[in-house]
């Protein structure tokens, strides 16, 4: 057997191919219009018909916790017969996005490889920052994703998974590259720290926001949307502290969940902030999205994305996994914009939340 391995880019555009040098080119497959793309997004196997001299090649996804890394191509021997084999062959696959996640703290091979032009510093630094892209567990699934992706700023999406509680953050820090960059990262480790001290969402805003004030001074703020949601009940914590919003589908239809705004994270000394709570049933969709997404304009007019065509882009992925959806409301967007990439940054966070029995 034979095995060649493919990682998504950083725009989740193209898989590239594990092998030489990475700055070599003609080893990519796109995501769209590939056989391999299509097992990247279906998450299924596929094993393509026996060649003339009788070996197949089975295309696996690698996949870890549910964040969606690439894809294993195994070619076969002779006369192997796949249905026997391919157990193993996931569970090899399976192993695999575990270990490149673990290897990925003390290498930089493989972040070199899924790279198709050069990130920005301030794109570098955000990336770094992230928790992944994808989760899934037996209570909820998340997908996310930044654009544009080589070049993103000051947008950024955290979550912690524990035993009874997820705790999602979205974040968005004022300014332009690397400032924003470094605002943001200030803020996201604030609040990290904040939240792995056991204490409250409102005194987390409230912990980070004294960081970003006593830097900053009050120049230079973080919106902010904070939840924690209880595995248990479904009851959700809620602190608004700016633009990113929050749109949900139950059902058939699709609302915007609207919090009272509070100030955001470094705007004025000492800002007391106030948990709003809701309440989240089985099979719904929780679909975030950043200013640079529903204020984005269209090339021929200063009509904005908006809500109206942010709830259309999210019904119409009511059928994909939630992996998927950040990617196909991204590319919604892409098509307002006349197909022009955001110039602002765009975030799309999407949380399928299936509960506890």
């Amino acid at each position: 057997m034979s095995a060649e391995l493919y990682l998504a880019d950083y725009g989740l555009k193209t898989l590239c191919r594990v092998e030489g040098l990475p700055e070599e080119e003609g080893r990519d497959h796109s995501v769209f219009n590939t056989v391999i793309g299509r097992v990247f997004g279906s998450q299924e196997v596929f094993a393509e018909e026996p060649t003339e001299d009788g070996t197949r090649a089975v295309h696996l996804p690698v996949t870890a916790r549910g964040e969606r890394l690439g894809v294993l191509t195994v070619r076969t021997r002779p006369g192997t017969r796949v249905r026997a084999v391919l157990p193993d062959l996931v569970d090899t696959a399976g192993a695999l996005g575990h270990e490149l996640l673990v290897a990925g703290r003390h290498t930089d091979l493989y972040r070199a490889f899924r790279r198709r032009e050069r990130l920005t510093l301030a794109a570098e630094i955000q990336w770094d920052l992230l928790p992944g892209r994808g989760y899934e567990c037996a209570e909820y699934v998340i997908g996310a994703q930044l654009e544009p992706a080589y070049d993103v700023r000051g947008d950024n999406f955290d979550w912690s998974v524990m035993p009874d509680r997820l705790e999602i953050g979205v974040t968005n820090g004022m300014g332009e590259g690397i400032d924003a960059s470094l605002l943001t990262n200030l803020a996201v480790n604030a609040l990290r720290n904040a939240r792995r001290g056991g204490i409250s969402l409102a005194d987390q805003a409230a912990l980070a926001d004294k960081a970003v004030y006593a830097l900053h001074r009050g120049k230079r703020h973080v919106d902010m949307l904070l939840l924690g949601f209880d595995l248990d009940t479904g009851r959700v914590e809620v602190v608004d502290a700016g633009s990113p919003r929050l749109y949900l589908l139950r059902g058939d239809r699709v609302t915007r969940v609207p919090f009272d705004a509070q100030l955001p994270l470094g705007m004025a000394e000492d800002t007391v902030y106030v948990a709003q709570r809701f309440q989240v049933e089985p099979g719904d969709r929780l679909v975030f999205a950043s200013d640079g997404v529903f204020d984005a304009v269209g090339p021929s007019g200063p009509e904005a994305f908006g809500d109206r065509a942010l709830a259309r882009a999210i019904l119409g992925t009511r059928l994909l996994p939630g992996a998927s959806v950040p990617q196909e409301v991204l590319r919604h967007l892409v098509e307002h914009q006349g197909g022009r990439e955001s110039e602002d940054d765009a975030l799309v966070v999407c949380v399928d939340w299936r509960g506890r029995p």
